[in-house]
């Protein structure tokens, strides 16, 4: 039971600090607010988060496992492991407090003393490395138009869903992150 209840506690901290690190920016918020809003003293948060930055790290890796098994669920290659991307950002769509972490975050992490910088830019490393490795997949299974560069059209991709999430995240009836992705890959991809 009290292992129970200690995952519970953990999953609302993360869901909590996920909330005011979206709202504020890691260095606009703090751990005793977090701990307010999760109903607990800052020690007792500290029980499960030491530090600021563990938690920080805490609540990004969580977000990468949760997505991760959802894009790799049946082992898509090529042109349909870019049109999973498609599904994700649809998803993303609904989860407007990921959004708004993520890229502040990644705002904030362009700072090199940013606690969060190496995470950014492992994961921004991956990221192109995943999507280059998509796009050769499709091109060698003859799914991407002739001309389409796998290393800059991976590139094109991240900066697209970077873009998109800005322009959402500000005016969120106009935009539809989701079909701007499909449509694109529409023009990369044959089929």
């Amino acid at each position: 039971m009290g292992y129970a209840k200690g995952r519970a506690k953990r999953r609302d901290i993360l869901d909590q600090a996920t909330a005011l690190f979206g709202e504020a920016g890691y260095r606009g918020t703090s751990l005793r607010e977090i701990a307010a809003r999760c109903g607990i003293s800052h020690p007792g948060l500290l029980h499960h988060f030491p530090t600021k930055q563990s938690l920080l790290l805490a609540v990004l890796e969580h977000r990468d496992e949760v997505d991760s098994v959802w894009i790799t669920q049946g082992s898509p290659a090529g042109a349909a492991a870019l049109r999973r991307l498609v599904d994700l950002v649809a998803l993303n769509a609904t989860r407007r407090g990921i959004v708004e972490l993520f890229t502040t975050l990644s705002a904030e992490a362009t700072a090199a003393d940013h606690p969060a910088h190496a995470y950014f830019v492992e994961r921004y490393r991956a990221l192109v490395h995943d999507l280059r490795t998509a796009y050769t997949e499709a091109r060698d299974a003859g799914d991407l138009r002739p001309g389409v560069d796998p290393a800059l059209a991976a590139r094109e991709l991240v900066a697209l869903m970077d873009g998109l999430q800005i322009q959402w995240l500000l005016d969120d009836t106009s935009v539809d992150m989701a079909a701007a992705i499909a449509v694109h890959l529409q023009t990369q991809l044959t089929r």
